[in-house]
């Protein structure tokens, strides 16, 4: 991921974790580059399939409106999962191994639907990023990723 996005390591930011933090993995499926968003406090995934490198060339403004994109197919607000800022973004250590587990797992999960599917250039990637918002997580008891990301709308967490 850091090679894709031009990221020496050793640029990397040191900041505290939050629960508004994003993890970005970069997956390889049917030897496409694929990229799997995740937010750190509900695991609400966001799957963008067949990305160049100069889809990333503006990582901030790229990641953004994918997460922007993906609240409003779920009908939240695009401040749902915190203040997006494309200038703003850093890039930064992992914090959570836990965070690592999930990724790779929801990772897996889309390999299979994939296959499921008939192959990348089959899948309804829409469909499946819609899927595996769904699946059950254990964050602190089993709960859906987009169940979680409602709950912040309906405790008021977030204006629309």
């Amino acid at each position: 991921m850091l090679d894709l996005i031009g990221v020496r390591a050793q640029a990397l930011a040191d900041v505290p974790a939050t629960d508004d933090d994003w993890y970005a993995n970069l997956l390889w499926v049917q030897r496409r580059k694929c990229l799997l968003l995740m937010h750190t406090g509900t695991l609400f995934p966001v799957l963008a399939a067949d990305i160049s490198k100069r889809d990333l060339r503006d990582l901030g403004s790229w990641a953004t409106g994918s997460i922007e994109a993906a609240l409003a197919e779920e009908h939240f607000p695009p401040n749902t999962l915190g203040m997006l800022d494309p200038a703003a973004l850093q890039v930064a250590r992992t914090a959570s191994r836990s965070m690592l587990g999930f990724m790779t797992q929801a990772a897996h999960e889309f390999q299979y639907m994939v296959e499921q599917s008939g192959g990348l250039e089959r899948a309804d990637v829409g469909a499946l990023n819609h899927q595996l918002r769904r699946f059950l997580r254990n964050r602190g008891g089993y709960h859906q990723p987009v169940e979680l990301a409602a709950r912040r709308v309906s405790e008021g967490s977030v204006e629309y």
